[in-house]
C-alpha cells in the first residue's frame, strides 16, 4: 500500500512538472500565470499525497472557536452562502471527501478530511501570496488583481468555509459524545 501511493505521488509530481514546463515553453518562463498553475499542482499534490502524510494547519490557527458558527464576519462574507454553493453543484466533486456521503464515513475521518482540506487551501495561500506580491511588484497589476481575485475564490473562502464545517464536525462529535455516554449509564 505504501509503495503504491509512494509511486502514485512520483508519477503525479513528474506529470505536473511536465506540464508546467511545456506551458512555461508556450507563454513563456515569466509569464505570472505559472504561479497559478503551481499552486493548483500544490495543491492536486497535496491530495494525492494524503495517504502518506497529511499537511496540517499552525498549532496556533488549528482551533475552530464557537464564534466560527454564529458569527457576523462569516455571514457579512457570504461564507454559507459559498458553501452552499460547494453542496449543491458539481463544484462537490472537486474534494468529494469532506462530506460524509449519506453516513458511510465515521465523524472521525471526515473531520480528519476537513482538517487536510483546510490545511492545504492555507499552505497553498501561504505560498501563492508572496507570488502575488511579486507579480505586483513587476508592475503587471491587472494580472495580480486577477491572482488575488484567485486567491479569495479558491484558498480564503474554502478555507473559512471549511472552518465552518470543523466547527459542525465539533459540535456533533460532543452530542455523539454525550448520547454515547447517556446509553452507556442508561
Amino acid at each position: 500500500m505504501f509503495w503504491r501511493d509512494l509511486t502514485k505521488l512520483i508519477v503525479v509530481a513528474i506529470f505536473f512538472a511536465a506540464c508546467l514546463y511545456m506551458l512555461a515553453d508556450v507563454i513563456g518562463f515569466s509569464s505570472p500565470w505559472l504561479g497559478l498553475l503551481m499552486m493548483f499542482n500544490l495543491m492536486g499534490l497535496a491530495k494525492v499525497a494524503e495517504p502518506l502524510f497529511v499537511l496540517r494547519m499552525p498549532r496556533a490557527l488549528r482551533t475552530v472557536g464557537p464564534w466560527t458558527l454564529d458569527g457576523r464576519l462569516y455571514r457579512w462574507l457570504g461564507v454559507r452562502g459559498f458553501g452552499d454553493l460547494l453542496r449543491s453543484t458539481p463544484l462537490r466533486y472537486l474534494n468529494h471527501s469532506v462530506y460524509r456521503s449519506g453516513g458511510r464515513r465515521s465523524l472521525a475521518e471526515l473531520k480528519r478530511q476537513a482538517e487536510s482540506a483546510e490545511a492545504t487551501h492555507f499552505w497553498a495561500a501561504v505560498l501563492f501570496t508572496p507570488y502575488i506580491a511579486y507579480v505586483w511588484s513587476r508592475g503587471l497589476v491587472v494580472e495580480s488583481v486577477v491572482l488575488a481575485i484567485v486567491q479569495i475564490v479558491f484558498n480564503v473562502y474554502p478555507i473559512l468555509h471549511l472552518r465552518i464545517v470543523r466547527a459542525r464536525l465539533g459540535g456533533v462529535e460532543r452530542v455523539d459524545g454525550l448520547r454515547k455516554a447517556a446509553q452507556e449509564t442508561g
